[in-house]
């Protein structure tokens, strides 16, 4: 897919004809205004794509020959959920990447620890994961990132190597951000929508159930169902005889 470069410098050629046919040939105004519109709908599909790798590049997908699966959790850690989590996790023999909140990770220091002892990835999902994330400036989105890898590392002594979007949205600050920081951007390429759940988890199975091999999954470590969904979604995946694989050894990418 055409990247946010290309796209200014298209928009920027054929923009020159319409102001001059504006300007000079007096076409109506309206022409270009919805040029203008065209070009900021396009910004906003980018941006909200994460698969389209519009501003960077985001590892959304693995290797499908290896038929083998990935599981990620977001927003955690969580004192009551991610525990139970883990259990399962370790009774399954999973490996799983849990990207976690800064803040999060500083009022569960033990958590924390345990992610990492059992022989799961710890990854970057922002300090305060902010609504307003995709609006700050690239300094302060750096801010966030180098203080949630700060946090983290001093706990489990590891370096951070992979950060996820908070809400998936992407933009030229947080490519800024993450040249300056080193870290890989990482996806997913089947989305549960687990935290719309609220009590019927009917409708994230049936999501669920589309997984294939190569799918980088997302979850979520801080919603009540999350345990019930883990459960069934295992049962999902070995009934296809599926395997699930750790997200570095899936994407083949900064292997430990």
């Amino acid at each position: 897919m055409i990247n946010y470069t290309k796209y200014c410098i298209i928009f920027f050629f054929l923009s020159i004809p319409l102001i001059i046919a504006v300007f000079w040939l007096n076409y109506s105004w309206l022409i270009l205004l919805v040029f203008i519109l065209l070009f900021i709908t396009g910004l906003v599909i980018g941006s909200i794509n994460i698969r389209s790798d519009f501003y960077f590049k985001t590892m959304c997908k693995g290797n499908n020959q290896t038929n083998s699966i990935s599981l990620t959790f977001d927003d955690g850690p969580n004192q009551n959920i991610t525990p139970i989590i883990l259990n399962i996790l370790k009774e399954n023999g999973i490996k799983a990447c849990f990207f976690c909140i800064g803040k999060n990770a500083e009022q569960n220091i033990e958590l924390i620890k345990r992610i990492d002892s059992e022989g799961h990835i710890i990854g970057n999902h922002t300090y305060s994961h902010s609504n307003n994330f995709d609006l700050f400036s690239s300094s302060k989105m750096k801010n966030e990132i180098t203080k949630t890898n700060y946090t983290i590392q001093n706990i489990i002594n590891k370096e951070v190597k992979y950060f996820r979007p908070p809400y998936g949205v992407t933009n030229p600050n947080l490519s800024k951000a993450l040249k300056k920081t080193n870290l890989i951007s990482i996806g997913w390429s089947l989305r549960s929508l687990d935290t719309t759940a609220k009590g019927d988890i009917t409708n994230t199975l049936k999501r669920l159930e589309k997984i294939k091999a190569g799918n980088i999954v997302l979850l979520h470590d801080n919603i009540t169902e999350a345990p019930e969904i883990l459960e069934k979604f295992i049962t999902i995946v070995r009934a296809k005889n599926l395997k699930f694989m750790r997200l570095d050894e899936l994407i083949s990418i900064g292997l430990m």
